[in-house]
């Protein structure tokens, strides 16, 4: 089985965005297993994190940006393409600004960074997406088409054409993520010179620069309106005298401009939150379409999830047993509702909840037919998380946990004397002055029952000397 990946050490790179014109300083570090591609502000109060989710894109206007809680990162295609191009599977990306720097306009100087600072093996295995059956996309509007089809690698074709006759109709192909580096990730983003008006009118490329574009000329225009061009650009005039590429630019690749596209895709494609074995076609692909093939890609990874059958190892030793988790919880019978902890890292738990026919709620609860109600899963799932959380201090008998926020609740399946719950909760963002906040879900002969997102607070409780009042009453 292949190993997850992240990086060796931190990197850090400044540039512009190409669409805000904002500096900003981006640093990608190393992640744990499980972790993800997450995006953090700096920038902003509390330092907020954003997933790299294809459910979270609120802007495809020549780029891809994210949103959560009124935050946004903008063009992250760039960035993501040479990490999942490489086949790092976590990292952190931190930047103190809006926008991802655009750099010369590829993922290439992210990719050298990669490779100088080293990518590292971790323990887990890689969590592929096998895609058994054909996926389609099409967007009549756009004339965009896409499809993936069942392959044992994850293979990109791709074929352009914009009605220009100086770029004609390009393809462009990666038979194998392992040429992403050599033969892709050089390929820098382009525009049509008579696009650039609009785009400027339209907020956009306010970062735009001869440096980090592939400017065409397909259409020479009156010198007058490159003149007007120029200045909502901010930019010096020049002079275009005949179609071409307008910066004089040596392409990496004839077919340069449809290798980006497919750049963009691998960028985009990483939004649906794995690695993916298949083979996608694309005919004229774009932002949009790609965040909608990912956000397809992500319902059929989650079908098969469904599907799919979670082992633990529940023979395995306890490193919390029932003694040890009364230590921890002030919770007692007939309300501590976690038996033993099986497993803790940095960043996630597994507890046990066996569920017998001689617990209280099961007099009253639909007697003659007992269920756990569903706010005692939630409970028993947070007290797991909340073994977590007091894990991480010194003298967590001195701390009490409370809930500040239960969302995404979800309950799939009864759950009946008999059975035994398995929690697993993995952390979204890091501990912060005592919040936790967590992803849980509850399984039952490995199938999913429950599941939430948790936010809780752990508050040193306040003891009170109890002798010392006794001497000031006497």
């Amino acid at each position: 089985m292949a190993k997850q990946n992240t990086i060796n050490e931190a990197f850090s790179v400044v540039g512009i965005g190409l669409h805000t014109g904002k500096k900003a300083k981006l640093t990608v570090h190393p992640a744990p297993e499980n972790h993800g591609f997450k995006f953090k502000r700096t920038d902003v109060k509390d330092q907020p994190i954003i997933h790299a989710d294809c459910d979270l894109v609120v802007d495809t206007s020549r780029g891809t940006t994210l949103e959560h809680n009124g935050i946004r990162v903008h063009t992250t295609e760039h960035i993501l393409a040479a990490l999942y191009g490489l086949e790092i599977d976590n990292a952190l990306i931190e930047v103190d600004g809006p926008e991802i720097p655009i750099m010369d306009g590829s993922a290439y100087p992210f990719v050298e960074l990669i490779q100088y600072v080293g990518i590292k093996p971790q323990e887990a295995d890689k969590d592929f997406f096998v895609v058994t059956e054909n996926i389609t996309y099409e967007d009549a509007e756009r004339q965009t088409e896409m499809l993936m089809v069942p392959q044992d690698t994850f293979r990109v074709t791709v074929m352009v054409d914009y009605n220009s006759p100086l770029l004609g109709t390009q393809h462009a192909q990666m038979y194998k993520i392992s040429e992403f580096a050599s033969e892709i990730s050089k390929c820098r983003t382009f525009v049509f010179l008579r696009e650039l008006e609009v785009l400027a009118k339209n907020g956009l490329i306010k970062g735009g620069d001869l440096d980090n574009a592939i400017i065409l000329v397909d259409k020479v225009l009156p010198q007058e309106k490159l003149n007007e061009i120029a200045d909502l650009l901010g930019k010096p005039h020049v002079k275009v005298e005949k179609a071409g590429i307008l910066n004089n630019l040596t392409l990496h690749f004839q077919n340069e401009p449809a290798r980006h596209k497919l750049l963009d895709i691998v960028g985009d494609i990483a939004l649906a939150g794995k690695p993916i074995k298949g083979h996608i076609l694309a005919a004229r692909p774009g932002h949009k379409g790609n965040v909608d093939f990912a956000r397809i890609i992500k319902k059929e990874i989650k079908k098969t999830q469904k599907q799919q059958t979670v082992f633990f190892d529940l023979t395995k030793e306890a490193i919390y047993d029932i003694t040890d988790i009364e230590k921890l919880l002030p919770h007692r019978y007939p309300f501590l509702l976690v038996d033993k902890i099986i497993e803790i890292d940095d960043h996630s738990i597994v507890g046990i909840k066996n569920i017998t026919f001689n617990e209280p709620q099961f007099t009253g609860h639909f007697p003659g037919n007992p269920v756990m109600p569903g706010v005692l899963q939630i409970e028993a799932m947070a007290q797991v998380g909340g073994i977590f959380a007091l894990s991480t201090v010194k003298n967590p008998e001195d701390y009490l946990t409370f809930f500040l926020k239960i969302d995404k609740v979800r309950f799939k399946r009864k759950v009946v004397p008999g059975d035994t719950l398995v929690f697993k909760l993995e952390l979204l963002t890091p501990i912060r002055r005592g919040i936790v906040h967590m992803f849980g879900k509850g399984y039952v002969n490995g199938q999913i029952a429950v599941e939430a997102e948790l936010m809780a607070q752990i508050i040193k409780e306040e003891k009170k000397d109890v002798k010392k009042e006794e001497m000031v009453k006497n």
